[in-house]
């Protein structure tokens, strides 16, 4: 395991005003998104949509990694250059999704675990070949009123996202950790924080564990926010407070960023509670996005699978893509949002 190289392929992902654009949808997440639009999903269209976000004029200046499909990471441009080449010419980083998704957790109702590490390591070589230089694995945390997640629930995730952590950098791969707590339910804030807080905790005593070098990871948390069903929604200063709160008591100094999951907020609120976040003053890491739907949903709206529409929604990328690198800086405002 080289910790130097892992180290410079984590700082480079998280640079100065960049993030990470998640494009590593599922067949069946991806087709939900291609029917708001009335597009079917199909091999080629799925490529075309993907070459058009690749390929968009100046993103490079905000995004320093982007999270590929098993798919994706197989696929060319039109003229046969493939995507990992293509992103690495922009001097931009590939990854991959490993993970295999979140299933029950058997005897604990409620609780989900996520599959995957059978085959991990063969996998991960060959994705490595293939152009990947870091990985993630997403763990789903639910919440209930009162009994889910279970102690052990968050346990066995922990020890999961540990096991995978570990076989990247083994493999010279940089993980990225996703531990999701859902803002699903009705939850209020404070719930969210406690759960967040157990979450992190035991995350990082299995990551402590398992040897894995927090130099040569990045953290891909939820933000601490109050479920969607809750009655009283906190206000964008409290979401900051308390993901920041959290953050500072429970995740270590040597890692060299965290990058925030959108977790189905707005792509307007998504960029409102990053920025909130980063005026709150210096952190020991880098603080920054790693958003699917919040950078997408404007693209797909923009485009709407039509040739004639690509340079708009390529416009509308880059515009999603620049608010979050102001965002990372404490610079966005929501008078920058583009009018209706």
């Amino acid at each position: 395991m080289d910790i130097a190289e892992l180290k410079s392929v984590a700082q480079a992902i998280v640079a100065e005003q960049k993030g990470i654009l998640a494009a590593d949808e599922s067949g069946p997440t991806i087709k939900k998104r291609f029917e708001s639009i009335q597009l079917e999903s199909t091999e080629e269209s799925r490529r075309r949509y993907r070459e058009l976000l690749f390929t968009t004029d100046g993103i490079e200046a905000y995004i320093g990694g982007v999270i590929l499909y098993d798919e994706t990471l197989r696929q060319s441009t039109r003229d046969g250059i493939p995507f990992a080449k293509v992103l690495a010419g922009r001097g931009m980083v590939a990854g991959i999704k490993v993970d295999q998704g979140a299933k029950a957790l058997a005897l604990y109702p409620g609780d989900k675990v996520t599959e995957g590490l059978d085959g991990l390591r063969e996998r991960l070589a060959e994705y490595k070949q293939l152009g990947a230089k870091f990985a993630k694995w997403r763990a789903v945390i639910e919440i209930d009123e009162r009994d889910v997640p279970t102690p052990y629930g968050i346990h066995a995730n922990a020890v999961g996202l540990a096991r995978y952590a570990a076989l990247c950098q083994e493999a010279g791969i940089v993980p990225i950790v996703e531990p999701e707590v859902l803002m699903d339910g009705a939850h209020d804030i404070e719930r969210c924080e406690s759960v967040t807080s157990q979450v992190l905790e035991a995350v990082f005593a299995e990551l402590d564990a398992h040897r894995v070098a927090f130099e040569g990871m990045l953290l891909k948390p939820n933000m601490v926010i109050a479920g969607k069903k809750c009655s009283r929604q906190a206000s964008v200063q409290q979401v900051a407070e308390a993901t920041l709160r959290c953050l500072r008591r429970y995740v270590p100094a040597a890692v060299p960023g965290i990058v925030f999951l959108s977790g189905g907020q707005s792509a307007e609120d998504a960029t409102d509670h990053l920025n909130a976040i980063n005026l709150l003053g210096s952190h020991p890491w880098q603080v920054s996005f790693s958003y699917g739907r919040a950078l997408q949903a404007p693209v797909l709206a923009a485009w709407r699978g039509q040739e004639s529409n690509a340079a708009a929604a390529q416009k509308s990328f880059f515009n999603r893509c620049q608010l979050n690198g102001l965002a990372r800086a404490g610079k966005y405002t929501r008078a920058m949002e583009p009018s209706n």
